[in-house]
Formats: C-alpha cells, structure tokens, sequence
C-alpha cells in the first residue's frame, strides 16, 4: 500500500495486519477532540472491515487503567492517541500474554519497543505539529481499508485542528497530504479565510465581540462597540431583521468586513502577528449542513472536546460515526455548559491571578475549575491581560485527595526558542513521583499535591535551560 504518508507506510501496513487478523478487537481511545475523531475512524473502518469491536474511553492511561483494559479479556486491544508513552507498562502486559497491542498516536514513545507501533516520531516526523493521533489512525484506516476509506480524512483533519496543529495559520506536513486526500474525496474543502471561532454558528456581532484571541479595541469583548462597527460599514448584514453569520455573507461581503477589520486593528495599535492571525486556511467538511458546528472543522473539535470532558465520549463517538439527531442534540447542550465552564473559569484566573516565576507562571485551580478543562483555561489565558506570552504557563486542578492534575500550555513562538513542554512536565513530575509527557506546546502530568512546589522549582529550571 502507498499511502498518503510513505514514511509510515510499513508501520500502518504492520499494525493494519495485526487488525485484520484480529477476531474482535478492544478499541481504547483519549478522551479529547483528537481521541474522539481517532476512535471515530478506527471504529468506521473495523465496522467496513466486518471486524467485531467494543470501544472504551480514558482520560489517561495509567497503571489501573491498564489493568482493567486487560481484565476486558480481549486478544487485541487497539490504542489511538495515547499509548506512546506508556509503551513501558503495556509491554508488561504484553509479556505476560494478556493482549496484543496495536499502537497508533503522536505522542512522546516512552523508552520500550511492541511490534505494531504507528506514530509520526518513530520516522523523523514531528507529533505536535505534522501529524495528529487522528491522522495516525487515518493512516491505519486507509492501510486496512479495501473499501479506500480516503472519507475518513474529513475526521483527521477535525482531530488535527482540535490538537491546534493548525495555531500557526494551516496544517502542515503529513496533514497537508491527508488535507490532499480528503479534497480529493469530496469531503474536505481547504481555503484561507477569517480565522475566528463560530464562523458558520455565531451572529457577526458575537462573532467580533469574542475575537479575543486577537484583541481589537473596542470591538473584542465590546457588544456596543462591535454594533457600532458593523453598523458603520455600508453593507445590509441583516435578514429578516436577524444578524446573518459570517458564512452567509458572500465573498465581497466578506472582503470588506475583514478590511474594515484590519483597519481598525492597524489604528488601534495590534500587533501585525495577531493581525495576521485575523486570516488563515479554513477546513470545511463539505457533506456537513452549512451553518451548523460539523461544518467547520474548527467547530467540530470544540463540539467534540465538550462531550469527552463531561464523561459523555459515547456522544461525541456518536457524532463521529454519523447521528446527527439524538447524540448531535446532546453535544450542543453540553458545548453550552462547556463555553459557560470556561468562561466563567478564566474569569476566575484573571480576578485570582496568577504567580511569577523566574521562567514561567502557573496558577492552582484547586476544585474551581474540573481538571477535564483546566489546560483549555490555561491556554485561553496565556497572553491575556496580565499574563505574559513570553513564559509558558502551568495549571494544576484537583484530580483526587492526593493527587493533582497538571497541564501546561506554551506558544508556537517558545517552541521555536527551545521549548519542549513535553520533556519539562515528564521530568519534573517524575522528580517528584509524579507521571506525564505530551506535546512540545503542550503537555500535562499527574503529581502528589504536596510536591507542587518542588514541581514547579524543577519546571521552572528546566524552561530555564530550554530557553537561555
């Protein structure tokens, strides 16, 4: 087979064999935006395969997970988005007979080996930023598909998205091919246009007044500002006396209220970098209703990470394998209290404050904000006002009575200086008896609430020597 990948074409042949041979097969999968659309996939392509399966969902996979995996009693277990690093305690299970692991994520592979091991690190090919666990199990899908399975890119690139893959304007690398192939398809439609969240769903004067990630005097978080603007533009944005949505506005339309949008950010001294994140490549999935969150892949994820974070992953598999009544109703009522959560979560943070170190800042949500979306609020709140984009930031939740849930969100711009998130969380946690890994912009751990300071002393070392 030649996939859309040829790096990996061996790996997601292997793995694609071990599955078929399989009777039945144990899919566990993460539980964000990026695990739903990987579980997603492999679950359409063992059904197209006529492979029998059963899905399972984790928020980490630990040692007691690893072990109720096991008492599932299943000879296969099949592993997306997560697995990677903890290759060390999956290959006891393996030795001792209890299930053959099949391997696809992106993820820091801890330092042990398994025959069937698909991921983008493995071949030179970067994890954070060229290839997503949902485009690693894509590459699985198509090598087991007879049926092509070229459809599922569609799912691939919304996992991408989600895993913000595409936070420097488009996707690239191994996911620029996927992108290629779900066009191709007729499922997938690439173009550049205005890069904010809630361009098919939002009214155009929320859709400016939350444009916070860009920040335009008054007209972010400004609803009489954002009215104003619109208003003073010489077009007819209403119909029906109801505010239309940016994705029903035709194409000169759209040119000038990005224009008139430049414009004012220019005068209102942005900085030409956010600026220029006003304007990027857009994925659309082009067999969704337009003016709904599945059209924009952007949207999708955010649907799909509100379902997995309230302990309803079997909604969010539901809307990726196609229901589009029941399971898709009961996302967008959790995407409601998931936008509410956040909200008032980084209003919490900005009213609390955050605390300084030498080389990042961190706050501790304590119970305030679950542990399910404290990394989101973190990275939400990294370069707002008061908090600094030029240092990374850690979060900790509550996980447990003696546990807490650390995440920790960095730029584009760090990474570039030396930034490895992903080395920084591991270390440090495992100084303290802690565990984690993840990405080089992001990652998160587990660690003992009493060693929170002397994780934060040995983190904040460690971005010190990245980044001299």
């Amino acid at each position: 087979m030649t996939g859309p990948v040829p790096e990996l074409d061996a790996r997601a042949s292997a793995c694609a064999g071990r599955i078929a041979a399989a009777e039945e097969v144990l899919l566990a999968s993460h539980i964000d935006a990026d695990g739903l659309t990987s579980a997603g996939i492999a679950a359409s392509a063992l059904e197209r395969a006529g492979i029998d399966f059963e899905a399972t969902f984790a928020k980490q996979l630990d040692a007691d997970e690893l072990e109720r995996i096991a008492e599932r009693d299943f000879e296969t277990v099949l592993f997306t988005d997560f697995g990677s690093g903890q290759l060390d305690l999956i290959a006891d299970h393996e030795a001792a007979d209890d299930f053959t692991p099949v391997i696809c994520d992106h993820h820091q592979p801890a330092d042990a080996g398994t025959e069937f091991h698909c991921n983008p690190l493995l071949e030179g090919l970067n994890g954070a930023t060229e290839l997503s666990g949902a485009g690693t199990t894509y590459l699985l899908a198509r090598a087991l598909g007879s049926g092509d399975n070229r459809d599922l890119a569609a799912l691939a690139v919304v996992g991408a998205v989600g895993d913000m893959q595409a936070s420097t304007g488009e996707l690239v690398g191994a996911n620029e091919a996927i992108v290629r192939e779900g066009v191709e398809a007729g499922v997938l439609e690439a173009g550049t246009d205005l890069a904010i969240y809630g361009t098919q769903t939002r009214p155009l004067p929320k859709l400016l007044e939350y444009t916070s990630d860009v920040g335009i005097p008054g007209i972010s978080g400004d609803a009489n500002g954002t009215l104003r603007f619109l208003d003073g533009l010489d077009l007819d944005l209403r119909e029906d006396g109801e505010w239309r949505c940016w994705a029903d506005l035709a194409d000169d339309e759209k040119r000038t209220v990005a224009s008139a949008l430049v414009r004012r950010a220019v005068a209102s001294g942005v900085s030409s970098e956010k600026i220029d994140g006003l304007i990027g490549t857009t994925y659309i999935l082009t067999r969704e209703k337009p003016g709904t969150e599945l059209r924009n892949a952007s949207e999708f994820s955010t649907l799909l990470n509100a379902t997995a974070r309230y302990e309803r992953a079997d909604v969010g598999l539901a809307v990726c394998l196609g229901d589009r009544e029941g399971a898709l109703e009961e996302a967008r009522t959790l995407l409601r209290n998931h936008r509410r959560n956040l909200s008032e979560g980084l209003g919490w943070v900005k009213e609390t404050g955050i605390v300084g170190e030498d080389h990042l800042q961190w706050f501790d949500a304590g119970d305030r904000i679950p542990e399910t979306i404290v990394g989101i609020v973190a990275g939400m709140a990294l370069g707002s006002d008061g908090i600094s984009p030029e240092k990374p930031i850690v979060a900790f939740a509550e996980k447990d009575e003696e546990n807490a849930k650390v995440s920790a969100r960095g730029t584009h711009v760090l990474v570039r200086r030396g930034l490895d998130l992903s080395t920084v969380i591991g270390t440090a946690a495992s100084a303290v008896g802690g565990d984690g890994g993840g990405h080089d912009v992001a990652a998160g751990a587990t660690v003992p609430k009493r060693e929170r300071e002397a994780f934060i002393a040995h983190a904040d070392r460690l971005v010190g020597d990245q980044l001299a």
